[in-house]
């Protein structure tokens, strides 16, 4: 009696134990580090995204025209609208169906920072593995199998490398076909950082 007891007290006592974030360091950790080599290959090996961007037809003759005009770095929209209301306006309506339309980006003159760019990458895959792993800490009991781990995780990092891209091509334009390609480059991220949630989990 007294030791079904004590059985019983310990099953108790490992059912309300909970995954923490502190827990998850490490899954949080190589997930990210894994990401960044998957999308270096990706990127950086691979032709999958030669061809996603144009180049301008007279492209000299283009940037000195906007390097006369010494626009500052920024996002700008054209043809400009100071209002919704703008939209109503003949005037308005003339210039967006003479064309063109469109987004362009300024940046700061000089060569682009790889590193930056890259650290700023990697910061932002380990902000996604640490709300990937309270998701997953909320969600799952400790020393889970490796299937219902990575199912979750990969879920919830499908929604910010993947699913978070389709907005590029509601709102700003993009190419549903560049859109798709970010969208499977996602799909892929989320699947490798699910793997290592799963490989990774707390064991007892």
């Amino acid at each position: 009696m007294h030791v079904l007891l004590a059985r019983q007290v310990c099953i108790t006592e490992k059912d309300v134990l909970m995954v923490t974030l502190y827990d998850l360091w490490l899954p949080i950790l190589i997930s990210a580090a894994a990401v960044f080599g998957v999308s270096s290959v990706l990127h950086m090996l691979l032709p999958i995204h030669k061809g996603d961007y144009k180049r301008l037809p007279d492209e000299a003759e283009l940037l000195e025209a906007l390097r006369a005009k010494s626009l500052e770095p920024g996002h700008y929209m054209f043809p400009s609208l100071s209002s919704m209301a703008d939209m109503r306006k003949p005037e308005v309506i003339e210039r967006f169906q003479k064309g063109p339309v469109g987004y362009a980006t300024i940046m700061p003159s000089g060569m682009p920072s790889m590193f930056r760019s890259l650290g700023q990458w990697f910061a932002y895959l380990l902000v996604v593995g640490i709300f990937v792993g309270y998701i997953c800490a909320i969600t799952l009991p400790p020393y889970n199998k490796f299937l219902p781990v990575f199912r979750v995780a990969s879920c919830a990092a499908a929604l910010a490398l993947a699913a978070s891209h389709v907005q590029d091509s509601i709102w700003k334009g993009l190419s549903w076909r560049i859109t798709g390609k970010y969208i499977l480059d996602g799909i892929l991220y989320a699947v490798v950082m699910g793997a290592v949630f799963g490989w990774f989990w707390p064991e007892p």
